[in-house]
């Protein structure tokens, strides 16, 4: 265990806490502030009033899609098996033409019908109730580790300041309840201008400084073996179908979708599919942390641990605090968000009679909380970044409810719950005998190699649909204005 350091200690604290602090009180001040906001409904909580605006929609989807996954995971998984851990930047750039060409569709979907969550769309698309429940439990359990992932990125750097023992983890999950409890999602949509600005500081002075340190870029890549810079044999498939999985789920997650609704308008979820690639040039960039830390001499089995290594080893005490505060609210943020989008399924789907949603919103963050806790606890994923690969190949089982149901091809409702259905228990009995692997090896005549387990469910999902719909089509009814807003969407 790390000595600790009383300068990196209290900086990391100052920051973290301001984060917290101001996150938690937003709600109150605005109802102190503004006579048309009801600080206490529960649209206000959950959707922000869906009236944020191109900046603050960039900062929030981006906040919430470029998590503890990018600072900690991607550098980790580069450290360890080089240039495969990659495959995040191409994943990044297909999802942007994703966005632009779908999002704005179901944005005036959701906005017309009042809808919240995917599965209120999906209800909508299909009448199915059962349909329903099984998109909002898929949420559910999806975004379980993905949170996991948030509070394993706020243990490791609080662990890398020397606190002790399972400390860091209760400190991680007291301090992310307290702020999603309080703040709703104002609280993220706010902090993520200071997380955002303390990433970008933390990210270019260590892309400036940690090369000067160990010699230039030059001498970095020459301390870096070259089988590490590019991909090995048989990681090529892998990569791509992990990149494309990765794509196709990214705004399946009720957080991203979460941001996504409380837009003000379609024209701003457009705005942001353009400017979002600004993300990935970042993203880059701390990828190739993964490689300093070879030519910084950063030696560890726990390859969590790499970033925040990397820091304290270059960098001043104070301003390695300052970094590390910059992790720990860089998951701190999304994770919220998270935990909301999560909130929204049960409030709007599981159980939507309730008389306080609010109140029943904020228990239901704390239970998903508690349940990406076990994760964490129970789960053995080497790598941290196999916590967001698994809850991808749940959320991908929703794909062909929510994305296929916006064509003009009748689907069935029975189809989608069969294909769903088939889809995961494929999916997960493959994670299961891989040992909670995100990819499956596969022998098909001469085609052999490894493959994303989340795109080969949905294969079968998709394929189950097709089949399912020949023999039970989807049943002929008058169309309604809001059928017609899903088929022409605007």
């Amino acid at each position: 265990m790390n000595a600790i350091n009383p300068w990196a200690l209290g900086v990391f604290i100052l920051f973290f806490a301001a984060t917290i602090v101001i996150g938690s009180s937003i709600q109150w001040i605005r109802g102190l502030f503004s006579k048309k906001t009801n600080a206490s409904s529960h649209e206000e909580w959950s959707l922000g009033g869906r009236g944020f605006g191109p900046w603050v929609t960039w900062f929030l989807v981006g906040g919430d899609f470029y998590t503890a996954y990018t600072v900690i995971a991607v550098p980790a998984l580069v450290y360890a098996v080089g240039a495969y851990g990659f495959f995040a930047l191409p994943y990044t750039i297909v999802v942007y033409p994703f966005i632009f060409l779908v999002m704005p569709k179901l944005w005036k979907i959701a906005r017309e019908g009042g809808h919240s969550t995917a599965a209120d769309i999906v209800r909508a698309r299909f009448d199915s109730r059962a349909l329903e429940v099984v998109v909002a439990l898929t949420g559910l359990v999806a975004v379980m580790p993905y949170i996991a992932l948030q509070l394993i990125g706020i243990r490791t750097v609080i662990q890398a300041l020397g606190l002790p023992g399972d400390l860091p983890l209760v400190i991680a999950f007291l301090s992310l309840a307290a702020y999603t409890w309080l703040g709703g999602l104002h609280a993220p949509a706010l902090t993520a201008f200071i997380k955002d600005i303390m990433i970008y500081i933390a990210v270019i002075v260590a892309v400036t400084v940690i090369p000067l340190h160990t010699g230039g870029y030059g001498a970095l890549f020459a301390s870096v073996e070259h089988a590490q810079t590019i991909l090995k044999p048989g990681q090529g498939l892998p990569y791509a179908t992990l990149a494309l999985s990765s794509a196709l789920a990214a705004f399946l997650y009720p957080h991203t979708l979460t941001g996504i609704l409380a837009s003000r308008s379609a024209d701003t979820i457009r705005q942001n599919a353009v400017f979002l690639p600004v993300y990935t040039i970042v993203l880059g960039l701390i990828a190739m942390l993964g490689f300093m830390a070879h030519a910084a001499g950063i030696v560890t089995t726990n390859n969590s641990m790499v970033v925040p290594m990397l820091f304290q080893k270059v960098f001043p005490a104070w301003f390695a605090g300052f970094c590390l505060a910059a992790i720990a609210v860089g998951a701190l943020v999304p994770a919220a968000v998270m935990a909301i989008g999560a909130a929204n399924l049960v409030t709007s789907n599981l159980l939507p009679t309730q008389k306080d949603p609010v109140r029943t919103s904020r228990l239901t963050s704390l239970l998903v909380k508690l349940g990406a806790l076990v994760c964490v606890l129970f789960l053995n994923a080497q790598f941290a970044i196999d916590f967001q690969l698994l809850g991808g190949v749940f959320i991908l089982q929703t794909f062909p409810a929510l994305i296929l149901g916006l064509l003009k091809i009748r689907f069935s409702a029975v189809a989608m719950l069969s294909g769903w259905l088939i889809g995961t228990v494929f999916g997960v009995s493959l994670c299961w005998m891989d040992g909670l692997k995100p990819i499956h090896p596969v022998n098909f005549g001469l085609f052999s190699g490894n493959v994303s387990t989340g795109l080969l469910a949905l294969g079968v999902n998709i394929l189950i649909v097709l089949v399912v719909s020949a023999f039970y089509p989807a049943k002929k009814a008058a169309t309604t204005p809001q059928q017609d807003s899903v088929e022409n969407p605007a």
